[in-house]
């Protein structure tokens, strides 16, 4: 009798996560299935119908295409350079806007503000902002002070790295979002304690606040990571990938050899390869932050 119970009990458990299991399969595991078995196929505009088993074939073109090599290093530039910018400026303006200030609550919808917006809205913000003409915010400025324009968006050398800023300055309002709630959490105690101790705030803010900050340091860092691996909207919004190839990522590539050239198992085959590369480098950064967890 107990054990009809037990099988009662656990049987209503997994009827409770059923409907989740089933939008999982039907939304994730099925098409990741389906993507995989067709990048071993020819399957393209140029046969749609006959589609032939090709083994590796898609895998060994991939790497040999530099186009796509260029798409993995613009990719890995920008989700490591976003994350960092990201956290290094949400922490610090974290701990000032959980200071006792009278206007707190309206700096932090400021800042938390551009996180609302579409990511195409940000896009021709910042497209306002760099541009070169005589409307360019920035480009006034540096006329003003005596330089020559710069085209941000044109130059090849620069145009990736304000793509990273134009995202950085989105994001890092609701990253900041998440550190003051874990702030908050943290009890007075410890700073109480270290004043009596006459401890100064740099020292507070590194033996106290930035130790008890490591579970959204490990999310924000974690998140922003796959975020950045992920990117494309706002590539897509201020650059389109230009100039040339210059801020190309892996899913603005697996989208126009996929759906814009018709190579149907080729942009399949960009597709595992991105999930796999995401998995490596996610399991690879969790671990170091689980080793400095441990120091």
């Amino acid at each position: 009798m107990n054990k009809l119970n037990i099988f009662k009990r656990e049987i209503n458990y997994v009827l409770l996560l059923l409907p989740a299991l089933l939008i999982y399969c039907t939304f994730f595991i099925i098409p990741t299935l389906k993507t995989a078995l067709y990048s071993f196929t020819n399957w393209s505009d140029v046969n749609p119908v006959v589609v032939k088993f090709v083994g590796l074939d898609n895998y060994i073109a991939l790497f040999k295409d530099s186009l796509y090599l260029t798409g993995i290093r613009n990719t890995l530039i920008y989700a490591v350079l976003a994350m960092f910018g990201q956290n290094v400026l949400a922490i610090p303006l974290a701990v000032f806007l959980n200071k006792k200030l009278k206007t707190k609550n309206l700096l932090r919808a400021a800042f938390f503000l551009p996180a609302v917006f579409s990511v195409l809205v940000i896009g021709f913000l910042w497209n306002f902002m760099y541009s070169p003409s005589d409307f360019g915010l920035i480009n006034q400025l540096v006329v003003a002070l005596g330089f020559e324009r710069i085209n941000f968006l044109g130059d090849p050398h620069l145009a990736l790295y304000s793509v990273i800023i134009a995202s950085v300055w989105q994001w890092v309002g609701y990253t900041m979002v998440i550190y003051l709630a874990n702030l908050q959490s943290i009890p007075t105690d410890y700073y109480e304690a270290a004043k009596i101790d006459r401890a100064s705030g740099l020292q507070m803010f590194r033996y106290i606040t930035l130790p008890l900050l490591l579970p959204a340091i490990t999310f924000n860092t974690v998140m922003g990571m796959i975020n950045g691996m992920k990117v494309f909207d706002i590539v897509y919004a201020l650059t389109g990938g230009g100039p040339g190839y210059a801020t190309e990522t892996i899913v603005s590539l697996m989208l126009k050899k996929g759906l814009s050239e018709g190579f149907y198992s080729y942009g399949a085959a960009f597709g595992i390869v991105f999930v796999i590369l995401v998995g490596i480098i996610t399991f690879i950064h969790i671990s170091l932050i689980k080793m400095w967890e441990r120091r």
